[in-house]
């Protein structure tokens, strides 16, 4: 277990919430951006891929959206690698400009019947350079986190980098309530989604400022260590091969229950068939239960350990998921959607705040940022860019709408499996017995 507890390379006085804020506000802006695309699909779909079949149309937008994954790993890579040799702050500006302009161009991109098949490309282009700085976010702002962290808060302090996450999706559905309530379904294929877009990038001035007052963790002044970092980089990471393959199996599981969750909002009025008011009142609550969930985990693992806030949530979570979706199915409208969801999304959202604390306890700082950001790279994009794919093809194929049940109670039994085999990072004096 990496045990050092990094100082900020700063003089003045340093106020660790404050950091934090400003770390998570940026990576909250920047979910906000990805996380749209996803509420808005069908309508996307409509304007950029039209198509004679409703199911034609909609996987396109959805492939759209998966090209985001692919260039996730290689942001990962390049951008967490960066981190950890020049420092956080500027791995972390330069994720959030990239992730501005591309979330700027696909909001102002002219519809397909407008300029023809220049739309579409120019959207996926911009849906990869999207995809490439998030990649480049989630490891440093993670490894920042667990670095400016007191050591008997480290879980709760980087707990806000999945909790940001829920406030972006927690955002993204509640503008699509709003605008789901006020607009017409030809206002939103039109130009509604283009707003829910634009409210982001109206916010993107606030977060650069806020990045750039960060504070840096890595120390500039030791370049002698900093030579040999670049040469040690694989073969450091190389020592780590088990934890490493532990953590891709969670995230892949985790990274499957998220974005099938976010995908509820489309299962919710193309498969159920109910109005997209309820649709996306059952995601901005299901992902407030999540935000919820993902301090109080963090704030559990400080006290209880790691170990234990993930693996019982997490069985929790696979013995309550067929039951859920069953409810749901047979019965769907309010009552089943908001409590059947709600009780996933609150204890599905536990786990993996203690595993984020345990990864990044678990890696030496010299190639935290780096490791953190191409494992999770890899895991999304393997698996978060498939997600909506593999259940709208099974919802298609099979025509049975537990279909996505199926999907997430083997993610859910995987992650399990690696959750127990992963070590205990907590410090011995926070764990209560």
């Amino acid at each position: 277990m990496s045990s050092e507890q990094t100082k900020p390379s700063q003089a003045k006085p340093f106020n660790v919430k404050r950091a934090a804020l400003a770390a998570t506000v940026g990576n909250m802006l920047e979910f906000y951006d990805f996380i749209t695309y996803s509420f808005f699909a069908i309508q996307i779909g409509h304007t950029f891929f039209p198509t004679g079949s409703e199911y034609g149309s909609l996987m396109l937008s959805l492939a759209t959206f998966g090209a985001g994954f692919i260039t996730r790993p290689i942001g990962g890579i390049v951008l967490g690698i960066y981190s950890d040799r020049i420092g956080r702050r500027p791995a972390m500006l330069l994720s959030f400009a990239l992730m501005g302009l591309s979330i700027l161009i696909i909001s102002l991109t002219p519809s397909y019947n407008s300029i023809g098949v220049a739309a579409p490309i120019i959207v996926i282009a911009a849906r990869m350079a999207q995809g490439f700085a998030l990649g480049g976010e989630v490891g440093p702002t993670t490894a920042y986190l667990i670095e400016i962290a007191p050591i008997e808060h480290r879980a709760l302090v980087v707990a806000w980098q999945p909790a940001s996450q829920e406030i972006a999706a927690t955002a993204g559905a509640l503008v699509g309530v709003i605008l789901s309530k006020t607009m017409t379904p030809e206002m939103l294929d039109s130009y509604g989604w283009r707003v829910a877009f634009l409210i982001g990038a109206v916010c993107l001035p606030f977060g650069l400022w806020m990045r750039r007052t960060l504070p840096e963790t890595i120390p500039q002044a030791e370049s002698g260590r900093a030579a040999v970092d670049r040469t040690s980089h694989l073969s450091q990471a190389r020592r780590h091969t088990g934890l490493i393959a532990l953590a891709l199996m969670i995230l892949a599981s985790g990274t499957i229950s998220t974005y099938v969750t976010q995908y509820m909002t489309t299962y919710a009025q193309n498969t159920l068939h109910v109005s997209s008011t309820l649709a996306f009142g059952v995601s901005l609550v299901s992902n407030a239960i999540q935000f919820a969930g993902a301090l109080f985990g963090g704030w559990l693992a400080d006290r209880l350990g790691r170990k234990p806030v993930m693996i019982w949530p997490q069985l929790a979570t696979l013995l309550l998921t067929y039951p859920a979706f069953l409810w749901i199915v047979h019965a769907p409208g309010a009552l089943s959607l908001l409590v059947g969801f709600g009780v996933l999304s609150a204890i599905g959202s536990l786990p993996f705040t203690a595993f984020y604390a345990t990864f990044t306890e678990a890696l030496p700082q010299n190639i935290r940022g780096g490791v953190f950001a191409t494992v999770y790279a890899v895991a999304i994009a393997s698996f978060g860019g498939t997600a909506q794919l593999v259940v709208t093809w099974l919802l298609h194929v099979t025509g049975d709408p537990l279909a996505p049940a199926w999907y997430l109670l083997l993610a859910a039994i995987v992650g399990l499996v690696a959750m127990s085999l992963m070590p205990e990072t907590a410090p011995v004096k926070n764990r209560k017995t």
